[in-house]
């Protein structure tokens, strides 16, 4: 191990795997060690059995679940907009041709007390019993908007300036009602609260137009895509690219201890009493807890059922959002469910996690909301887990440290951090025009 490198990464979670990827692929010699025996970090897999024991403190699962290893259990599941960054990056880097993708079942919101589909388009506005008929009018009309508008051709800008107009005024400009703005924003944009209705427009049109566009890519129910056998894959497909471009992958190191020189840069990693050198470190916050601050915890529950969730069309695969507002929160709720189709759980089962920034110390009575869409369960798991940021400067230590995983089902924000860890590691902007058709969902 006593060797030089440009970067050494520690942890293997999603976002350290895919900048070790990204900065292989740039041809930036890297080592990349974990202190666990397996991969993943906080973003890991765990079978029926791993599960059990971190959750219920017993090594075995009872018999009738099926067998522990037809499970995939994503501590951190998060759905894929089709034609979103997260798919860019991983067609960037070549590591797609090491997983395979299906198309998610369903996109759903909770409004008014109900589960419902999430419209995206103007044809779907109108199918929509979510708004009464005028209402499908006025919203139909603006999704037509959204979907014309192209920064280059003013004609299409209707004389209204999106980098100045608010979210707000925009909107007001259709006159559409509280719910239906609600719906958009956090179900369609996938803004986490409302500060966005005070800012630019043009945000807000971009993430609508991605999320229609990616709706239309696979001709499905929703603009999301999900890897088979679950978010665990990614780890072990980015080891695999590493290795490719001469990186290399340690698990199972202990310790893992970041050394730093007389002026407080960082000049290597010790593990067994063997230090690797390097010129920088990239890592999740639970190897520098000296240089991070907690800013909330997310609260979550994780269910095995024996049924889709309710009201879903019979969706095998969903994301249902409930909006802060629709539930009297400060920040929204989210439901992810996954099964058998997706060979994430034995046939016939469904893993579904319910998820939302902790407000209140009881998870339990805070995720009422969302569980109790769910159903009949089987079993049910609650975990509560801190959530950390950086708060030491790169530029004086070259140390590069990730933000702890939040509460979305969708990876939107996970994706902003690696970028903007990948412009700060490199000092450069990730080049994200690739052809998306390399990245093709499996089909039924």
């Amino acid at each position: 191990m006593d060797e030089e490198y440009e970067v050494i990464v520690l942890g293997t979670g999603l976002k350290e795997c895919i900048l070790s990827g990204l900065l292989s692929v740039d041809g930036i010699k890297v080592l990349h060690m974990d202190r666990n025996d397996y991969y993943g970090g906080e973003s890991t897999s765990l079978n029926l059995n791993q599960l059990w024991k971190k959750f219920r403190g017993e090594d075995k699962a009872p018999a009738h679940l099926g067998s522990s290893r037809d499970y995939n259990v994503d501590m951190m599941p998060k759905f894929m907009m089709a034609n979103g960054k997260l798919v860019r990056v991983l067609i960037h880097t070549d590591v797609t041709k090491y997983l395979s993708f299906k198309a998610v079942d369903g996109s759903y919101v909770f409004v008014k007390g109900k589960v419902q589909k999430v419209p995206a388009t103007p044809v779907e506005a109108l199918k929509s019993s979510l708004m009464g008929i005028f209402e499908k009018r006025r919203a139909g009309k603006f999704f037509s908007y959204v979907q014309e508008y192209d920064e280059k051709d003013p004609k299409t800008h209707d004389g209204v300036d999106l980098k100045r107009v608010t979210t707000k005024e925009l909107i007001a400009k259709f006159g559409l009602d509280e719910n239906t703005i609600d719906f958009i924003g956090h179900a369609v944009a996938l803004h986490s609260n409302d500060s966005h209705l005070h800012q630019p427009a043009y945000d807000t049109v971009m993430r609508m137009k991605l999320y229609a566009e990616s709706l239309a890519r696979f001709q499905g129910g929703s603009p999301y895509i999900y890897p088979l056998y679950g978010l665990g894959e990614l780890p072990q497909a980015f080891a695999r690219l590493s290795a490719v471009y001469g990186g290399t992958y340690m698990l199972n190191k202990p310790e893992c201890k970041v050394e730093f020189d007389e002026e407080g840069k960082v000049m290597g990693v010790t593990s067994e009493g063997e230090t690797a050198k390097c010129k920088k470190v990239v890592c999740d916050p639970s190897y520098l807890p000296n240089k991070v601050r907690k800013i909330g915890r997310v609260a979550r529950a994780i269910a095995i059922m024996s049924h889709p969730i309710p009201n879903t069309n019979d969706s095998h695969s969903v994301q249902v959002i409930l909006p802060q507002k629709q539930l009297g929160r400060k920040s929204d709720m989210y439901v992810f469910c996954c099964s058998y189709s997706h060979n994430v759980a034995p046939k016939g089962k469904f893993i579904a996690f319910v998820s939302t920034d902790a407000e209140t110390d009881n998870p339990q009575t805070e995720l009422k909301p969302g569980i109790d869409l769910l159903g009949q369960v089987d079993e049910l798991f609650f975990d509560i887990y801190d959530r950390y940021e950086p708060v030491n400067e790169p530029t004086l230590d070259n140390c590069f440290i990730s933000t702890s995983y939040d509460a979305t089902t969708h990876f939107d924000t996970t994706v902003v951090d690696v970028l903007n860890m990948y412009k700060l590691i490199t000092g450069k902007e990730l080049d994200l025009s690739v052809d998306l058709n390399a990245a093709s969902a499996a089909e039924e």
